[in-house]
């Protein structure tokens, strides 16, 4: 399975995420609150995939990955909205993200997709 960082500025939703991503068999190599520091985290961690928030202070979600992207074009980013956020689901994929997971999310659904990212 894939060692992953997750990014949001929730602790219940990173909490959930990891809770989920490990019972589905993958190591959490890190978290962070903002995209800022997930960016940094992403440098040095180097994981074999990011889920990234799309509203966060400091750096939003988008912004992130648009860093990540222009520096390691190979990354695997998932991108977690929450309902109503159509216009950044665009602005995601064309930034790069490979999937997207909308909050609030379902276990079963979230490990598939990430599974799918992942291989």
């Amino acid at each position: 399975m894939g060692k992953i960082l997750v990014v949001d500025d929730s602790r219940t939703s990173r909490r959930i995420l990891k809770g989920i991503l490990e019972s589905a068999g993958h190591e959490i190599v890190g978290e962070a609150m903002n995209g800022e520091e997930g960016y940094q985290k992403y440098c040095d961690l180097k994981p074999d995939l990011v889920t990234l928030d799309v509203t966060m202070p400091v750096l939003d979600g988008i912004g992130a990955l648009k860093k990540i992207k222009a520096d390691f074009p190979d990354s695997k980013v998932v991108m977690v909205t929450a309902a109503g956020q159509k216009s950044k689901i665009v602005e995601a994929v064309q930034a790069g993200a490979d999937e997207f997971i909308p909050k609030p999310f379902e276990a079963e659904q979230l490990a598939q997709v990430i599974a799918k990212v992942i291989q």
